[in-house]
């Protein structure tokens, strides 16, 4: 019935009228100053020197925030396991240690490759 999901269609309204709202409020009350240092290309403390297409990018930011998810991700799906590890046994046991195993080998391989190495 379409009347159930009168509290979801209310929150979601509310929800984006409470959005609108508060940028509405925010775009007026803001300072307006823009310059030309403060719209400068700028990323991770790091000057903007060239363009990426010619090889002046610093991908280990990147690479440290993939290696983040990878590992949130792993922790995302322990916390699961730990809670129903009685009811599933030895298979979920063996199973989240395969899964550890090869979530290690990849940081292992990112470790030789010398992607965790922060040159400047």
């Amino acid at each position: 019935m379409p009347i159930d999901f009168l509290p979801v269609f209310l929150m979601v309204a509310v929800v984006i009228v409470l959005s609108v709202f508060i940028l509405t409020l925010s775009r007026l009350i803001r300072p307006h100053n823009p310059y030309p240092e403060k719209n400068r290309p700028y990323e991770c403390g790091v000057d903007h020197v060239g363009e990426a297409s010619a090889g002046m990018f610093k991908v280990q930011y990147f690479v440290i925030a993939i290696l983040f998810v990878v590992f949130d991700v792993e922790t995302m799906f322990l916390f699961p396991w730990a809670v129903v590890l009685k009811d599933m046994g030895l298979f979920g046991y063996v199973e989240m240690f395969v899964f550890i195993v090869l979530l290690l080998v990849g940081f292992a391989y990112a470790w030789i490759k010398g992607a965790l190495e922060w040159v400047s």
